[in-house]
């Protein structure tokens, strides 16, 4: 039997306690998997946790049970809420209402009740969780998403994201044939600057587009097999080859297409085509190299194909530096660990020996990559002139390197340099941060007001990142340290002050003397008032 997880939320512990020992929870199908003693402690315990059900009581510190509740709903719409309340008031069972809650439930809590709201809850939550595993249901969404799931796996296989094992499973999932000798691509894009379309319904990108798509699909059908769609504004085509001659063939029907287009659709229309390959793992490469056909569009008349071994020379992709390796090592000196960026940094060199680029490439890729380097490290306000040192030459230091091995290690030295100065700049600002909201609680903490979200606020972060960065830094969560200061005040006002303790109240950000007296008492097991007498028969 499957068991559903709970959280209880209530500022008395007695009183979960009590509600823990009512129910024998395993028998009934759920577990108490945590609690809390106010909404903002229980809303992070809830984030971190995923429980299927909160209960929770209406009438607590920092933040009520119906504020809980709504901030819960918000991030997830499907977990059950119990209220339950010490107040018989029709506006608190309307506002629960409003927010969608499972059950209101009036203290005290009897057993016999708490086990059929909770028997009921389970049955609710057993039936939306057969309805989602219900096979027609899920063959239905899976048939309704399969047209997009293709496209998807299309575009994967463009982009060259995915390996050859996970190619031939998703032919398989799909029933997609691409087991063909040869491969072309191409790229169908229509100038929207210059839009002329008079029919309403193609006065958008979008409708421009499918139109376009369905001009591609009703040419190219009497030419070769071909799997088609939409990406980046433009009309994607994988064209599926028996034989090499069947490549003349697809070159023209795409010119004949940007013609049709145009007539149609009175707005330029281009076509690149990238070279012909005869392996899918190679499909990423004519892709790349339809991309770059279609660039040269600004060379030549409009509304034609252009195909890229008629405006390139025959190119070695080898002769280009591919920018994911400089994509890469950047992304290691951000976030990654020092074996990461030693890895990125060799793969850049291995690729390089692998490809034997020419100099005159070689120069300008790696001026380019430096560039991003020292762009990087201004973004983070580093002194580059420290890392580069003063009055650095690119021209001259790349003259400098005698073999991979040194350019390996001057890289590896300059990116570690610009690593440690942006860690150790998070770390200083992650400290600035906790200081000023140190600061801040530390003035206003009479406010009874206080919140995370209005500290947060003053400080413009957001509160989940504020709270992991707070208990971090302090040892305790922002509630625990709210309380601990209001309370030593509370102290020093009793030590040294003939106030009433109701005023000392106040005076340390508590509206209610009760509550004050309650927490008081929790931290120091005594009252205030007695405290106090205490203090002075010393």
């Amino acid at each position: 039997m499957k068991r559903y997880t709970v959280i209880l939320v209530d500022d008395e512990e007695e009183v979960r306690q009590a509600i823990i020992n009512k129910l024998d929870w395993e028998a009934i199908g759920f577990r108490v998997i945590g609690d809390a003693d106010n909404g903002e402690d229980a809303l992070e315990l809830a984030e971190r946790l995923r429980p299927d059900v909160v209960m929770t009581d209406i009438k607590m510190p920092f933040m009520d049970g119906l504020t809980f509740s709504n901030k819960l709903k918000q991030i997830y719409k499907d977990i059950k809420i119990i209220v339950f309340s010490g107040f018989d008031e029709f506006e608190y069972a309307q506002e629960a209402i409003k927010l969608e809650v499972e059950e209101y439930i009036l203290k005290p809590i009897n057993a016999a009740e708490l086990k059929s709201v909770f028997t009921r809850i389970k049955e609710k939550l057993d039936n939306e969780i057969n309805q989602k595993r219900d096979i027609d249901q899920l063959r239905k969404y899976y048939l309704e998403s399969l047209p997009v799931m293709k496209e998807q796996f299309l575009i994967g296989l463009l982009e060259g994201r995915l390996s050859k094992q996970r190619i031939v499973e998703f032919m398989n999932s799909y029933e997609l044939n691409l087991n063909y000798p040869h491969y072309m691509t191409g790229i169908v894009n229509i100038d929207k600057s210059s839009e002329k379309i008079k029919a309403d319904f193609l006065e958008t990108t979008g409708f421009i587009t499918v139109s376009l798509k369905q001009i591609v699909d009703e040419n190219l059908s009497s030419c070769c097999e071909f799997y088609s769609c939409i990406y980046l504004e433009s009309v994607v085509v994988i064209a599926l080859l028996t034989d090499l001659k069947q490549s003349n063939d697809f070159i023209h029907i795409m010119d004949q297409i940007c013609k049709s287009a145009f007539r149609i659709l009175e707005n330029n229309t281009s076509a690149g085509i990238g070279f012909i390959c005869s392996d899918l793992m190679d499909l990423s490469r004519s892709y790349k190299s339809a991309k770059n056909a279609i660039d040269y569009r600004i060379l030549f008349e409009p509304n034609q194909v252009i195909y890229i071994q008629d405006v390139e020379a025959q190119v070695n992709d080898g002769n280009i530096w591919d920018s994911s390796y400089t994509e890469n090592i950047l992304r290691e000196i951000k976030l990654g660990e020092v074996e990461h960026l030693e890895k990125a940094i060799q793969d850049l060199i291995s690729y390089i020996k692998k490809t034997a680029i020419s100099f005159q490439v070689f120069q300008i890729s790696l001026m380019e990559m430096i560039t991003e380097i020292y762009k990087l490290g201004r973004a983070y306000q580093i002194d580059m002139d420290k890392v580069f040192g003063l009055d650095f030459n690119f021209k001259d230091k790349i003259y400098q390197f005698k073999s991979s091995e040194a350019l390996k290690q001057w890289l590896l030295d300059i990116c570690m340099k610009v690593r440690g100065n942006i860690r150790r700049e998070r770390i200083d600002s992650a400290k600035l941060l906790i200081e000023k909201a140190v600061e801040y609680i530390d003035e206003y903490y009479q406010n009874s007001e206080l919140s995370v979200e209005t500290l947060c606020n003053y400080l413009n972060v957001s509160a989940t990142y504020f709270s992991t960065l707070f208990k971090r830094e302090m040892g305790m969560s922002f509630v625990n340290y709210l309380t601990k200061v209001r309370l030593d005040k509370a102290l020093q006002l009793l030590n040294t002050t003939d106030e009433k303790t109701y005023n000392i109240s106040t005076m340390v950000g508590y509206m209610e003397p009760n509550y004050f007296s309650y927490v008081f008492k929790k931290e120091y097991g005594v009252s205030p008032s007695n405290y106090r007498k205490n203090h002075f028969a010393k």
